[in-house]
C-alpha cells in the first residue's frame, strides 16, 4: 500500500512536465510573435521578454490573461490585439512551442 501511495505521489509530481499543447502546431502560430520575441524566442530588444524555455503553464496563463484583459501596462494592449484571435488550443500550442525551446 505504501508503495502505491508513493508511486501515485511521484506520478502527480511529474504531471506538469508533460506538455498539454502541440509544439509543432504552435510553431506555425508563432510567426506573429517573431517581430517582438525573436525568431527563436530570444529577443534582441530588451524591452520584450524572451519566450524560449519559459514554463509552459506560465506562458499559457499569461496569454489567457492578455486575452481576457486581465493584464495591463507595458505592451498589454498590443498583446491583447495579437491574442484576441487565438483559440484556447492555439494558446496551448504556442505555450508548448516556446516551452520546448532551449533558453
Amino acid at each position: 500500500m505504501k508503495k502505491a501511495i508513493v508511486l501515485v505521489g511521484l506520478m502527480a509530481c511529474s504531471l506538469p512536465a508533460f506538455a498539454n499543447g502541440d509544439a509543432q502546431a504552435g510553431e506555425q502560430k508563432a510567426v506573429m510573435c517573431v517581430a517582438c520575441h525573436g525568431a527563436n524566442g530570444k529577443v534582441s530588444v530588451p524591452m520584450y521578454p524572451n519566450l524560449a524555455g519559459q514554463n509552459e503553464k506560465y506562458l499559457e496563463h499569461s496569454l489567457q490573461a492578455y486575452k481576457k484583459g486581465e493584464r495591463s501596462g507595458g505592451q498589454a494592449e498590443i498583446m491583447k490585439a495579437y491574442v484576441s484571435g487565438l483559440s484556447d488550443e492555439d494558446i496551448s500550442n504556442l505555450a508548448a512551442y516556446y516551452a520546448s525551446m532551449k533558453p
